[in-house]
């Protein structure tokens, strides 16, 4: 497999109330196209903090985080932005969608950044909506829609721009059982029948254990164990 994403002594720290917070403190990890990969751990362990640095959505204190050989530490702003629009696709818990846009207009935005022609827009939108059963749900707005709806949604715009990663922050934490099971297989069936890389955070882990190819468990912004699905019992 070849190699998506190197990090390499990777640290986040900031001052809080006259002392230093270190959200990431020297992780390391690499990670393979394709792989499915579980981030689990307390809250403030450090987990929400690697996946924000993996999309470009900060900026760390010290370390290297490439993506294809290139380091986000060394990016400008304008290539950050490159990158979350050509890279990564982002799938949040609370789904971020815009109220006031249908279905298709909230995947079809970020096409619209990354200058994709309207015809085409329109055309890879409704494919994706399609794919992720929300085929009659295009012109519905998300207070029209359930929330594994809404998530289903999340989920086609994370499509959009064709990433070569996906990165899941709690994707089924506002959702119940029977919904996150649906949300779950559909992430299952990106990674399993269309090769798709994800990175997702969770503090189930037993949702890792159940989807995850490799479940990494983090603890104070360190790695403190790594797990493969054939070897967790």
């Amino acid at each position: 497999m070849s190699t998506l994403l190197e990090i390499q002594d990777l640290k986040k720290h900031y001052p809080m109330g006259g002392s230093l917070v270190r959200a990431l403190d020297g992780v390391t990890l690499t990670v393979n196209e394709g792989e499915f990969i579980a981030l689990v751990g307390t809250s403030g362990s450090g987990k929400s903090t690697l996946l924000n640095l993996i999309g470009g959505l900060d900026r760390p204190t010290g370390g290297t985080l490439k993506i294809f050989g290139q380091d986000l530490a060394g990016m400008s702003s304008a290539e950050l932005s490159l990158h979350r629009s050509r890279n990564v696709g982002m799938i949040f818990q609370s789904f971020n969608l815009i109220s006031t846009m249908t279905a298709a207009d909230n995947v079809t935005l970020s096409m619209m950044f990354a200058g994709v022609a309207r015809a085409e827009r329109d055309q890879r939108a409704a494919h994706l909506l399609e794919s992720v059963g929300l085929g009659g749900r295009q012109q519905h707005r998300p207070k029209e829609l359930s929330g594994g709806e809404q998530q289903r949604v999340a989920i086609a715009r994370a499509l959009a721009n064709t990433p070569h990663l996906l990165l899941a922050d709690e994707p089924t934490g506002n959702l119940d059982s029977k919904t996150s099971r649906e949300i779950m297989a559909l992430l299952t069936d990106l990674s399993q029948k269309q090769g798709k890389t994800i990175i997702m955070v969770t503090h189930d882990p037993g949702l890792a254990e159940r989807h995850a190819q490799r479940t990494i468990t983090l603890s104070d912004g360190q790695i403190v164990s790594e797990s493969l699905a054939g070897a967790r019992a």
